[in-house]
């Protein structure tokens, strides 16, 4: 197939762009108009841009969980075949630039000043000539930011990643050939429903009529509503254990071989260096979007390309090792399907691991199942340490003890995550290991150095109600 790598010049990536940093400031400001599902405002924005998500096809990548790792791998793989690639992801852990790349590049500080201006512009036209009724959301702007860079630096692809849900979410203005569901738990239940059928039927809005769609392990009541709609949207359908299939053959220190097969294409021993067995079942989901993707713009999977693709794909915050002699991991996860899948990942990272010599830095955001997140941490370790997350839905420190208590023998109170983390270490035994777990904005805090020095505060934008609501 043709690549299409032409017309950008290379520019500076780091954070030291004039203005950056009171760009973001303005950016930021925007959580105060909340999160405000439906698509009128995100089409009125793109439409004054040009329509830029219309200049490339895409696909659109939604889930419970494992999403923004369905979304990098399948970027990575696109790449890989010589297609200029974009790929948007939420939230960002130690960079907003995180949230916008091409080719695996991060959009530049510079990039980020013009693409956001350029939006910011749209908007005040619009709201001058009444065309929309409020200010744009956090989200919104960022989404249109993004699409807009992706056209105008020649993208041939873009990989999307859904904020939340699917149906009424900003990203769903895409011409996506393929979509994928790769979870479905009870989440966001306020806004998608109070079911795993009404969620996935949320999630499954992201079908439409010409597409081609895939769906992960779903709950069989999930699975069956993702399907009516699918059907519905004359949407054909590739499902993980039927169509699908993956299996983890080795686990090493640095990664795993995975078996994986799609209808027409199947890869043996293919090296992925990610820890945890729930990424076995992303890789499958990954290479099965790459391959509908590319089948439906009449090109040819290649196997080597998906092979060397995979061996160097890179995704932070996902069962990451951060440190060894003890093992210190650094995860994102953040709702109890998510927490039980990184205890079963600890475990086969570190088998004979001491639960009585290991300790869990934890930290969430109000609104979460801190039970059943905890419920699922407790056979890794006898020690908790809690931690505030820099956030302004942040879970008080008081309440994450009090959920603790009988969850764990010793529970340790700290200041911010770095102390947790230095408390949670000097705790640790040499059988035993350390992970900091719970939230996005906990890892992302971790992972900041002196390179994101520009960034404003990590706190979670864009998903706080809207004005006049509680």
């Amino acid at each position: 197939m043709t690549a299409r790598r032409s017309g950008p010049r290379p520019r500076a990536s780091g954070t030291g762009a004039p203005g950056y940093r009171a760009t973001l400031e303005r950016l930021f400001a925007r959580r105060r108009f909340g999160l405000r599902p439906g698509l009128e405002v995100e089409r009125a924005l793109l439409g004054a841009l040009g329509d830029p998500q219309l200049a490339y096809p895409s696909v659109h990548v939604t889930g419970s969980k494992g999403k923004g790792s369905v979304a990098t791998m399948t970027a990575a793989i696109l790449s890989g075949h010589g297609v200029r690639t974009g790929l948007f992801t939420s939230p960002h852990l130690a960079s907003y630039r995180e949230r916008a790349r091409l080719d695996g590049r991060a959009i530049s500080a510079a990039e980020v000043v013009d693409g956001l201006a350029r939006v910011e512009e749209a908007a005040a036209t619009l709201l001058r000539q009444g065309a929309i009724d409020r200010e744009p959301t956090f989200f919104e702007v960022t989404t249109a930011m993004a699409f807009d860079w992706f056209a105008r630096e020649h993208a041939g692809a873009a990989v999307v990643e859904v904020g939340i849900g699917g149906r009424l979410d900003a990203t769903n203005v895409l011409a996506s050939k393929v979509g994928v569901i790769t979870t479905v738990e009870l989440e966001h239940t306020e806004l998608l429903g109070p079911t795993v059928e009404a969620i996935a039927t949320e999630k499954a809005g992201i079908f439409h009529r010409g597409m081609r769609g895939i769906l992960g392990e779903l709950p069989a009541e999930a699975a069956a509503a993702a399907s009516r709609v699918a059907d519905r949207e004359g949407v054909p359908l590739w499902m993980l254990g039927r169509d699908v299939h993956a299996r983890r053959t080795e686990l090493g220190p640095d990664g795993q071989l995975v078996d994986v097969s799609v209808p027409g294409l199947s890869l043996e021993g293919v090296h992925v260096p990610l820890l945890g067995g729930f990424q076995v079942g992303n890789t499958a989901l990954a290479v099965a979007a790459s391959a509908r993707y590319l089948d439906a713009v009449g090109a040819t999977v290649d196997p080597e390309a998906v092979r060397r693709a995979l061996a160097r794909v890179e995704i932070r915050g996902r069962l990451e090792r951060v440190a060894r002699d003890p093992e210190l991991l650094y995860d994102v996860a953040h709702t109890p399907g998510s927490a039980r899948a990184v205890a079963v990942g600890v475990a086969e990272i570190a088998p004979l691991a001491d639960a009585s010599a290991s300790a869990i830095v934890f930290g969430c955001l109000a609104g979460k199942d801190v039970g059943g997140i905890l419920d699922a941490l407790a056979p890794i370790a006898k020690t908790l340490v809690v931690v505030p997350v820099r956030s302004e839905r942040a879970l008080a420190v008081g309440e994450l003890r009090a959920a603790a208590a009988g969850r764990f023998p010793r529970v340790v109170v700290a200041p911010d995550a770095a102390t947790g983390v230095r408390l949670a270490r000097a705790a640790t035994g040499k059988d035993g290991l350390t992970l900091v777990v719970g939230s996005d904005y906990l890892v992302g805090e971790l992972l900041r150095g002196t390179a994101e020095a520009d960034e404003p505060d990590l706190s979670d934008p864009g998903h706080g109600p809207p004005p006049g609501r509680p």
